[in-house]
């Protein structure tokens, strides 16, 4: 098991790392969108949150030597569920004809009151 440092990516506000690597399989933390330089939500409305969120997940891939294209599973918590229309189209265009398996589930909050968190496993 090996962590991953991703220096660039938000600083973590708990005890957990970025992201773990067992194997050939890499377990991401769930990113939210928060602006790495500012460590603030960036974004007022889902579509520009789940773009940082989904930019923040890749800084974290790429310190590992992956990408969005080795993802083969997301796990999307949304504060709203009646964003997911609007969140699915940047996700949509995020990841273009890359599909992953998904889950989407609404939740009662998240971590700075942010609108979105996504996971992710990779393979590496």
């Amino acid at each position: 098991m090996k962590k991953i440092q991703a220096p660039a990516a938000p600083k973590a506000i708990g005890p957990y790392s970025a992201a773990i690597r067992v194997g050939n399989l890499l377990f991401c933390s769930g990113q939210t969108p928060v602006n790495p330089d500012t460590m603030l939500i960036e974004g007022r409305d889902i579509e520009e949150q789940t773009l940082r969120a989904l930019n923040n997940l890749e800084i974290v891939l790429s310190a590992a030597g992956a990408s969005r294209e080795n993802i083969v599973k997301t796990s999307v918590f949304l504060k709203n569920f009646a964003d997911f229309p609007k969140m699915n189209a940047v996700y949509a265009d995020f990841f273009g004809n890359h599909k992953p398996a998904r889950t989407t589930v609404e939740v009662s909050r998240l971590p700075l009151d942010a609108l979105v968190e996504i996971e992710c496993i990779a393979e590496v």
